[in-house]
């Protein structure tokens, strides 16, 4: 512990803004006295930033694998990344250095590694072996594209096809080159005049490991043998091929072509193919060929003991099936099902009972990688029905526009989402167990509660809970269903101020203890939810109508503009005619046909039936004024214990009485100042210019710039970032300085003027100038009277002052700890009255985890502000700076929060430099300062967010969660809490060849591929060739980690955790994988495949 006393701070007071600056010196050295007894347990050792885990769907798949004894899938993207899946919370994600696109992956089955093969022509040998999969080995080839692979089971030599039509053969166990080529000219000889195309096939035959089945793209077809180094059979088509797959007696394979057919041959007659089938061609009489289809992408044929065999593709449609879904066909018998996909198809894999090609296949499932949704269909069920997917893939089932991370919620509130989640459940899913169950969970160190909730462009919302470094969806609540969805083309107009999705979440305020949900949408709609488990129908839906806007008329002088009487609450006895209006001189409908007093959306009129979860309390919506479309809220908060919500944007502010419903006020920014303002603001012209709204929230493509107020820094110059505002010209400079928007919103019980004895309700508001202003609350007494008498809000006089838009406020009390608002306890509200009157007054009394409440007068607290630039804390009541830290001259803080941390607070900061930072409290002393990861996109900006226990998330794709830790100890558990992907299990035994087969010859035929392939048989390949690159062996790098505040012992200790290597993990199977790779490697081949637990990697 270290106790801190005011040194050098007072040094920084001559920066402080006017009104601290006037303070005496008495006063201050008085505060700094009190500061002394503050005690800072947080000290830079107790941070460290790592990523912990990974969310969501694959952004962009390419390849997919599984491994059908250990039972794990592994999916493959166009930016490098492998994401391995295994049972439901068993995850793990991974990345290419290179960000190369994944063309294909292959396990090596139950043997613990994958290997990886990229469109930059690289191989990797992952081992999964270790909770953070590394890669041991890598090959680089030069002078050919890699275009297929083929790893056969229980072998050790990988055939690498290539763009030139050659077979290239890789040792997987030193990651080298054979010097055994197939060349394409000797594959084809005079089979065919031109280049056969790329290698799209490699396979051996299932019954003969001797003889390799290689498809040309052109259509030709040759089964090698590797022996006699020649071509036993060539088969020709005149259509390209796209894949080939065999029958597991080896005996006939199936090919499919681009022209929508497939065609099926008998491997010992190469003149034509014994059969060929379009699957969707339209059967044209006199015997016709059928007419030409769109191409067969892959096809698998997958036997079973009991019946017909199983033919499934992708692709092969007729082509007058215009706008028709991507399909998968599966052919059983005489039946065919055309199964339709969501998305497009980018790969499938049919699961199998066995792991060995040569044995009756008896598929149960397909996995269907789809452009953005995984599916596995039940091949055991009547009407092949899917199974539900328990993994958190659906995170991008709208586009994500905005999340919130709570973590230590209160622990009743995970088991009431559920709950409520739980009905909206689809039906119709398989009954079976998800077939993806490999690997085994980490152990459990964190045991709060966690909550992430997601706002969507189709304007729902979803509770997720994300406890334990999992992440299950909880709940999903749609918000648009409150509005009217048929707009015909003359309402056009009403939706001007967004181009599409017009219910667009953009701000999220919730209270997790009295369950009060608050959205802010991109129609400049706000909507006030209240939690219940009863179903309830609403008659008529609450709504408010406010007209918000900004004018500093021409007659007037800027200079005398006072802050007008606020209205009275209450002024209408129907809360739908309300339409407060804080200037009502221009309130009357424009006779000149502009759009006027007309809000964005129309809200239904119709009752509305509401399920148990989140019910609507009140809709508030920004009217039109006189042809000007109402601004997006850039601010929101909600607090349950007063009844009020408060909303602002760039043209003011506006607080609404949730429970009387009524708008409390009304004002214009430069109203909030009254007589004190600061800035001498131009009139605005007659004509206002139209200013162009943050609109396109939900465009959140890669490489889309959106033009956003919230991203950008209001503040900074265009050259501070890479970031410029694309703002329309005709918004003049003096307009974009004078349009001061709400930026941070703050309820408390604070000390709101210098002269109080006492704490009371208040506001804080924060503003895009770096203003504080502070309104006062006035609030009536509990129970009945808190319905009937209003509540009267008046601005305090108080003004402070920061360099940068304010982001952030907070309160802590007199010995350092964070005054949370005061909130109301959850409870049910549709019981009936009788039952809930002798409570009511008892219950609705707000509670307050302030000590404040009790404070002596001498006792004080202390505001803690976060602007974009700087930080300041500030002692109350006397308003003097006693911290001060800038936080960033060149870049600017895009989000802050002042967070919980091994029982104590502290600030955290990302900016737009892609530094992380965190700062103790109340002295802002700097705890972490870790460069993390540039601002890339919008996306980043407007999703980043910190929590409770060290825990941070952003969007890092459009479809995926990127968890991460600023925690020490959260860092140093992480590798316990992670699950394990491999768990040693037996291989199945290979099928029985039976008493004739192996008499009479028949059956499988094994083969050296020792002999064969080995150097003294084949001799070295070209240097030249492919180069091999040793992987890190299971160090990940510790970049993130590597931050300057840890000591050397942490980053070791990481280092060796990741490794696999801590020492109470080393068990007999981790012992035996690090240590007996050497003495294994020389006889691997032979104890291969007679042990399993023999392995043969080189460490």
């Amino acid at each position: 512990m270290r106790k801190f006393n005011i040194r050098k701070v007072l040094d920084g007071l001559t920066a402080v803004s006017a009104v601290a600056s006037a303070s005496s010196a008495a006063q201050q050295q008085q505060a700094g006295n009190r500061e002394t007894e503050i005690q800072e347990t947080l000290q830079s050792e107790h941070f460290q930033l790592c990523k912990t885990v990974r969310h969501g769907f694959p952004y962009q798949p390419s390849a997919l694998a599984f491994d059908p004894v250990q039972k794990i899938l592994a999916i493959g993207t166009q930016t490098g990344a492998l994401r391995l899946f295994g049972r439901p919370g068993v995850e793990c994600y991974c990345q290419h250095d290179s960000g190369a696109a994944v063309i294909q992956l292959q396990f090596l089955i139950n043997e613990g590694a994958l290997v990886s093969a990229l469109a930059d022509d690289t191989l990797h040998l992952w081992n999964l072996r270790q909770k953070r999969p590394a890669i041991l080995h890598s090959l680089k080839f030069n002078r050919e594209r890699i275009t297929f692979c083929h790893l056969p089971f229980q072998s050790k030599w990988l055939y690498v096809g290539t763009e030139r039509g050659n077979i290239h053969i890789v040792n997987v166990e030193s990651f080298t080159l054979s010097g055994y080529v197939i060349m394409w000219n000797k594959a084809i000889e005079l089979s065919s005049k031109s280049h056969p195309g790329p290698i799209v096939h490699i396979s051996d035959n299932p019954m003969d490991e001797g003889k390799l089945l290689i498809g040309f793209e052109s259509g030709t077809v040759v089964l090698w043998d590797l022996k006699s180094k020649k071509a036993d059979y060539r088969y020709t088509h005149d259509e390209a091929i796209h894949s080939v797959a065999w029958h597991h007696e080896g005996k006939q394979f199936i090919c499919s072509h681009s022209d929508g057919t497939l065609t099926i041959w008998n491997v010992k007659s190469p003149t034509k193919p014994f059969q060929t089938i379009t699957p969707h061609g339209k059967q044209l009489k006199d015997g016709k060929k059928p007419e030409p289809c769109k191409p067969i992408l892959k096809v698998e044929y997958k036997t079973t003991r009991a019946g017909d065999p199983f033919i499934i593709l992708s692709g092969g449609l007729s082509y007058d099936t215009v706008g028709r879904r991507p399909c998968l066909t599966v052919m059983h018998g005489k039946s065919t099902a055309v199964l339709e996909m969501d998305y497009s198809i980018v790969d499938f894999l049919t699961l199998c009972e066995t792991p060995y090609p040569n044995d009756f296949q008896e598929p149960y499932a397909v996995v269907v990688l789809l452009e953005k949704d995984l599916v596995l269909i039940d091949l055991a069920q009547n009407g092949y029905p899917i199974f539900e997917n328990p993994y958190p893939l659906t995170i991008h089932e709208s586009p994500v526009t905005c999340c919130e991370y709570f973590a230590d919620c209160p622990v009743d509130l995970i088991p009431a989402l559920y709950s409520v989640g739980a009905r909206q459940k689809r039906q119709g899913y398989s009954k079976k167990e998800w077939p993806i169950s490999g690997g085994n969970w980490g152990l459990i160190t964190q045991s709060y509660p966690e909550i992430i909730i997601t706002g969507h462009a189709d304007g729902s919302i979803k509770f997720w809970d994300a406890s334990a470094i999992t992440l299950q969806v909880l709940y999903k609540l749609k918000t648009a269903k409150v509005f009217e969805k048929s707009r015909n083309k003359d309402d056009k107009p009403n939706t001007d101020i967004v181009d599409e999705d017009p219910y667009a979440i953009q701000i999220i305020s919730w209270c997790p203890e009295s369950r009060m949900l608050c959205i802010a949408g991109v129609s400049a709609h706000v909507i006030i939810y209240r939690f219940s488990k009863q179903e309830v129908t609403t008659e008529v839906i609450p709504m408010l109508e406010v007209r918000l806007l900004y004018e500093i008329n021409d007659v007037e002088s800027p200079d005398g503009e006072q802050v007008p009487p606020l209205p009275t609450p209450g002024t209408g006895s129907n809360p739908q005619s309300i339409v407060p209006q804080s200037h009502p001189s221009t309130s009357s409908s424009s006779s000149d046909g502009l759009r006027d007093n007309v809000p964005c959306l129309k809200v239904k009129n119709s009752p509305l039936k509401q399920s148990p979860g989140y019910q609507i309390e009140l809709v508030i919506q920004l009217v039109w004024v006189s042809g000007e479309p109402p601004q997006q809220i850039t601010s929101l908060a909600v607090n349950s214990a007063y009844g009020l919500v408060v909303f602002g944007n760039c043209n003011g502010i506006a607080m609404v009485d949730y429970l009387q419903k009524t708008v409390l006020l009304n004002l214009g920014t430069i109203e909030l100042y009254g007589s004190n303002d600061p800035y001498r603001r131009e009139p605005r012209s007659p004509r206002k210019s139209r200013q162009p709204s943050g609109a396109g929230l939900c465009d959140i493509n890669e490489g889309t710039a959106v033009p956003e107020d919230r991203c950008k820094s209001p503040t900074s110059d265009v050259k501070d970032n890479s970031f410029s505002r694309s703002r329309s010209s005709s918004v003049t400079s003096i307009d974009k300085e004078s349009r001061e928007a709400i930026s941070a919103l703050h309820f408390c019980e604070t000390f709101t003027r210098k002269a109080d004895t006492s704490p009371s309700p208040c506001l804080w508001v924060g503003t895009t100038l770096g203003t504080v202003l502070v309104i006062v609350l006035n609030l009536p007494p509990g129970g009945e009277q808190r319905l009937l008498q209003p509540v009267i809000v008046s601005p305090s006089g108080t003004i402070l002052r920061l360099k940068g838009a304010i982001l952030r406020m907070a309160f802590l009390d007199t010995t350092g700890s964070l005054v949370p608002p005061a909130h109301e306890p959850w409870r049910e509200h549709n019981v009936p009255d009788d039952k809930d009157e002798k409570d009511k007054s008892k219950k609705r009394r707000p509670v307050s985890v302030s000590p404040s409440s009790s404070q002596e007068i001498s006792e004080n607290q202390y505001a803690v502000i976060c602007s974009e630039k700087q930080a300041k804390v500030i002692s109350l009541p006397s308003q003097n700076c006693i911290y001060k830290q800038n936080i960033t001259e060149t870049s600017f803080v895009l989000r802050g929060d002042i967070v919980s941390l091994s029982n104590s607070i502290c600030l955290a900061c990302f900016c737009a430099n892609g530094h992380i930072m965190t700062f103790s409290l109340p002295s802002l002393r700097p705890l972490l300062d870790v460069y993390y990861l540039p601002l890339t996109n919008m996306r980043i900006a407007r999703t980043f967010c910190f929590t409770n226990n060290g825990q941070a998330l952003y969007l890092v794709s459009p479809t995926e969660i990127q968890r991460l830790t600023y925690s020490q100890e959260t860092c140093e558990n992480l590798q316990e809490m992670l699950g394990e992907l491999f768990t040693p299990v037996e291989t199945p035994e290979a099928p029985n060849r039976g008493f004739f087969k192996g008499l009479f010859g028949g059956g499988a035929q094994s083969l050296d591929r020792e002999e064969l392939f080995g150097e003294s048989a084949s001799g070295k390949a070209s240097r030249s060739l492919a180069q091999h690159i040793p992987g890190p062996g299971g160090i990940e790098g510790v970049k993130g980690a590597a931050s300057g505040v840890v000591g050397e012992l942490a980053r070791a200790r990481l280092a060796l955790d990741e490794r696999g290597q801590k020492l109470g993990e080393l068990e007999e199977k981790t012992a035996a994988m690090l240590y007996s790779a050497d003495s294994f490697s020389k006889h691997a081949h032979e104890m291969m495949l007679k042990y399993k637990d023999k392995k043969w990697y080189q460490f």
